[in-house]
């Protein structure tokens, strides 16, 4: 995936027009198509409904947009920063996640990085899953946290665990569940289910899930493709699921720790060739900071 890939789609998916897209990014139509066509392999998914006449973003265009509007309008402020600080002596570290639920943790860590390594530039990019993986594997990214099982280790790549997740079940505060120790899966059979068809939650966790609503109606299983609305749907009641524990911002949810279920390996992936002193000091903390 590159800029010019994003660009050609956000242009596309403003204007609905390959020729008014073409004109703005100063190339020719079929340099917008050939990008747009690369783009949609290498996510392996149709982001746009073309016809003769019509342009029109399917739901994976849609939720694709945000996230290269986001890239795109990140590194453009990288670059604007960049050039004013040409005379300074910042390091930059280029630190990537899945999803916003990384937030909570990074920022813990990059408040001890501040004081400890002041010359840090931080370059945070939250991309989805398979996205962020190419960045990855291209050397475009110095560090990645994650979840273990997702994110297939070559021999290049070198894995640093920071803690053990346990699977939890999410449900609404006023839930009869509510006050329970600990659930089972069984017990959710007979609820409402609110499953996430995204790469955004771990594979496992999405097992989980998919285990669970196998033995529950389909008129009782809600499907989401992004984390915030699972919640906003356990929220607003329409069913529980199940996720990693995690920090949750809203007190009208409970997580009830999963019953016989095995926690999830998370921390952070780095190449065995990118191992700079910047990286080092940063791994360090990281480490560091988790651990006490």
């Amino acid at each position: 995936m590159n800029t010019d890939q994003l660009k050609s789609f956000i242009q596309v998916a403003e204007n609905l027009n390959f020729a008014r897209a073409a004109e703005i990014l100063k190339i020719t139509q079929s340099a917008v198509s050939r990008q747009i066509h690369s783009l949609e392999d290498e996510l392996g998914t149709k982001l746009l409904y073309r016809t003769t006449r019509t342009v029109t973003l399917t739901p994976a265009g849609i939720s694709f947009l945000e996230d290269a509007k986001n890239v795109m309008g990140r590194l453009k402020i990288a670059e604007q920063k960049l050039r004013r600080h040409q005379s300074t002596d910042i390091q930059i570290l280029t630190i990537g996640c899945q999803n916003e639920a990384n937030l909570d943790l990074l920022c813990k860590i990059l408040k001890s990085c501040r004081e400890q390594i002041p010359e840090l530039y931080p370059f945070l990019k939250v991309i989805p899953h398979r996205s962020i993986l190419n960045l990855f594997y291209h050397d475009e990214l110095d560090l990645l946290f994650g979840f273990q099982n997702d994110i297939p280790i070559k021999n290049d790549t070198l894995y640093k665990e920071l803690f053990q997740i346990p699977l939890c079940c999410i449900i609404p505060s006023t839930h009869p569940y509510a006050a329970s120790p600990e659930l089972t899966k069984e017990e959710l059979y007979s609820e409402n289910i609110v499953i996430c068809n995204s790469y955004v939650i771990p594979s496992k966790v999405a097992e989980v899930q998919n285990q669970i609503s196998q033995h529950i109606p389909p008129e009782s299983t809600y499907v989401c493709e992004n984390l915030q609305v699972l919640l906003t749907l356990v929220r607003a009641g329409y069913g529980c699921s199940v996720l990693p524990q995690m920090n949750f911002i809203h007190t009208d949810i409970r997580a009830i720790p999963l019953k016989d279920s095995e926690p999830l390996s998370y921390g952070f992936f780095s190449k065995k060739n990118a191992q700079s002193l910047l990286l080092k000091k940063f791994t360090s903390i990281v480490v560091n900071t988790i651990c006490h």
